[in-house]
């Protein structure tokens, strides 16, 4: 018996309107009509503009800035199974509080967690997202997760460069495995900045495993926030003998003056994706686009074909 395709819509929340138009374009498929109320109180309240019975439906949101956009993104949820989809995909760019995905002192929340249960119990039968803080996280959902794998959109930009004596660096020890993985795409060797914190977002010191001497040095991160540890990173890294040092992040979180130690740091780039918005433009910042990453991941779910096909470089 023939396999059966449920017609597919694709809805963008506020705050990756720009990357769903792109991701639309790419799948040969106009984005839906929705509408988000704003009330004076500060609530809000999406609502579908068409039918969605019988659909299969993908909601796309990025949950930076968690409370607003995870909000919508849980109200867009319930709408669409209140208005009979199918089937519901939510899918999240970017899953913001995934650093928070253990207990790493007393009393506080596990907040990666919290978000799952709460996509879950929104009605959600499953999500896609990219380049989580930890690929355990996966392990948080009772419901298939799709985690698309960054390395296919940067290897070949990296590739395209002609870096002669490539190194890849992990600006911490928690990354290794992370640049370990990046590094087997070039047969690189690989050295690790190891670094000691005061508090979050503030680093005591740093040191570098590892020789750099005459290397043009990659780094490899999944978020960039204050870019504190890149900058230091970087920092050290040339002032041990590299030859250039660029870094390559997923997530452009870019907090409070990122973007300012970004253009005084010595990198030579820092390359990320769109998977949130860039807050404003710098010629030491490429921005690369995963909207064809994700349209083809949208198209395989839908017609039942393979995610894992998406990841060959």
């Amino acid at each position: 018996m023939p396999l059966q395709f449920n017609p597919v819509k694709l809805f963008s929340g506020t705050g990756s309107k720009g990357l769903s138009l792109k991701i639309a374009e790419h799948y040969g498929k106009p984005l839906g009509s929705v509408t988000i109320h704003k009330f004076s109180d500060g609530e809000f309240q999406p609502s579908f503009d068409e039918s969605i019975r019988g659909s299969d439906v993908f909601l796309i949101q990025s949950t930076y800035q968690p409370s607003d956009n995870l909000m919508e993104l849980l109200l867009m949820v319930d709408a669409a199974k209140r208005a009979s989809a199918h089937y519901i995909t939510a899918v999240v760019p970017y899953y913001g509080l995934a650093r928070q995905d253990r207990k790493d002192k007393p009393r506080v929340a596990i907040g990666a967690k919290l978000v799952a249960n709460l996509l879950k119990s929104a009605g959600i039968h499953r999500i896609m997202t990219m380049d989580l803080h930890a690929a355990q996280i996966q392990g948080f959902f009772d419901i298939p997760v799709d985690h698309l794998d960054g390395s296919v959109i940067f290897v070949p930009y990296i590739k395209s460069l002609g870096l002669k004596n490539l190194t890849i660096a992990s600006p911490d020890m928690g990354g290794s495995y992370r640049a370990r993985t990046f590094a087997k795409f070039f047969n690189a060797e690989v050295i690790i900045c190891d670094k000691r914190r005061k508090r979050a977002n503030e680093i005591e010191s740093m040191s570098i495993i590892g020789d750099v001497t005459g290397q043009d040095v990659v780094l490899i991160d999944d978020i960039c926030d204050t870019a504190g540890t890149l900058s230091k990173a970087a920092a050290l890294i040339m002032e041990n003998g590299a030859a250039s040092v660029r870094a390559v992040c997923t997530h452009a979180v870019l907090s409070g003056k990122a973007i300012e130690t970004v253009e005084n740091s010595v990198l030579t780039e820092l390359i990320v994706t769109d998977t949130i918005p860039l807050k404003q433009e710098s010629p030491k910042i490429r921005v690369l686009s995963t909207a064809s990453l994700f349209a083809r991941a949208i198209a395989n779910v839908n017609e039942h074909g393979s995610i894992s096909d998406l990841f060959r470089v």
